[in-house]
């Protein structure tokens, strides 16, 4: 039985997965952190943990963020999560009631949806484009919800490095949102995963550190940058909703989440290794980033368009209309020994037909190289354009 989720067909490869890349995995460091947390605390260590997190871990992570985001949260604004799927559930359980309308960016992370739905709460899409979330669109959607007696009570959105497109949240437009959150009185879910890898020039301010305190509840985890398996994460937000979080009975009854595992990354960033992890990361999705924006300008059909995110982990690719939708070639793609996620599978209006999403976390340069040579066959196949034919 496999004891991992990722389970690869040979001879696949894959760009639908967006997961590390095992070879990328510290193995060593993690290591090294999980026994010396053992030596500092002993069976503390392995004893029921404080509800907000370990000490040890909020308090590296208020000097962190505060070098990677334009402001530093006090630590009572921090809440140590099991990633953030986890803390979504977490949100939607405590700040939500079934049936309560949440706006979401789309396209957006499909997984996160499905935790939305399972509350189960009505979603309604905001478009983006090449600049984020169109803030004009938002103020639309809570006019025409107002109008009818109704209000948003969240909006979820990806606004740097978003997962699927890569686009990146204006500045302009971050300072925008957060005024209009505060006014209309809606909590904005800020999934900032991919903060930290940036490859040409540092992320944006967080919408958490723009806004008004209590506007925002961002979401981080140490999935991308250390290791997905530690189950880990933080909440940032304003003192009285942290407390809400922790002073919750989940986190009352069990003592924290992953109390171990968040005193092993304590120890990872005290020691600098958690650093020295991330500038290895940053390199290496770079390069590979590079490799397949290089290789898909070789091998694509005339009119494909694609981002070159600046950041994360994902591209997001557009066929021309002499194509047919991403669906419907998807299996002869995979015939071809590559695969992708359709675009409309991340948005929740109804779009996103015409493009897919494929990720360059999980293979080397070589191996991206080649997926982007069998997509562009499959994709010029005549058996493809064949398809628009009546």
């Amino acid at each position: 039985m496999p004891i991992t989720q990722l389970v690869l067909p040979p001879g696949l490869i894959d760009l639908s997965w967006g997961h590390p890349d095992p070879g990328l995995m510290p193995l060593d460091a993690i290591r090294e952190a999980a026994s010396a947390a053992l030596d500092r605390y002993g069976a503390e260590a392995l004893n029921y943990g404080w509800a907000a997190g370990p000490a040890p871990l909020i308090e590296w992570l208020c000097g962190h963020l505060g070098m990677v985001d334009a402001r530093a949260p006090a630590f009572e604004e921090v809440l140590i999560t099991g990633g953030v799927s986890q803390a979504l559930d977490q949100v939607c359980t405590l700040l939500t009631s079934p049936g309560d309308v949440v706006l979401v960016e789309s396209p957006t992370y499909h997984l996160a949806v499905r935790i939305l739905r399972d509350h189960p709460l009505e979603l309604v899409g905001v478009p983006a484009d090449g600049g984020g979330l169109v803030v004009e669109a938002l103020a639309e959607r809570l006019a025409s919800l107002r109008s009818s007696g109704r209000r948003a009570r969240l909006l979820y959105l990806v606004p740097t490095f978003n997962n699927p497109t890569g686009a990146t949240l204006a500045i302009e437009r971050r300072h925008a949102m957060a005024e209009l959150a505060a006014r209309e009185g809606f909590t904005i879910i800020e999934d900032d995963v991919y903060r930290e890898l940036a490859y040409d020039a540092p992320a944006p301010p967080s919408l958490w550190s723009l806004a008004q305190p209590g506007t925002v509840v961002r979401l981080g985890s140490f999935s991308k940058t250390l290791a997905p398996g530690l189950r880990l994460g933080w909440l940032t937000s304003d003192e009285q909703t942290v407390r809400r979080f922790w002073e919750g009975g989940l986190l009352d009854s069990g003592g924290g989440i992953n109390h171990f595992s968040a005193l092993v990354a304590a120890e990872a960033g005290r020691t600098g290794a958690y650093g020295s992890n991330v500038g290895r990361l940053r390199d290496a999705y770079r390069e590979r980033r590079d490799a397949l924006v290089g290789a898909l300008g070789r091998h694509l059909p005339e009119g494909c368009r694609w981002t070159v995110p600046g950041g994360g982990f994902f591209l997001w690719v557009t066929l021309p209309e002499s194509l047919p939708a991403a669906a419907a070639v998807l299996p002869r793609v995979e015939a071809g020994g590559t695969s992708f996620v359709p675009g409309r599978v991340f948005c929740v209006d109804g779009g996103g037909a015409r493009s897919l999403r494929l990720a360059f976390s999980l293979y080397g340069p070589d191996d991206l190289a080649e997926a982007a040579r069998r997509l562009g066959n499959a994709l010029s196949a005549p058996s493809v354009t064949s398809v628009l034919l009546p």
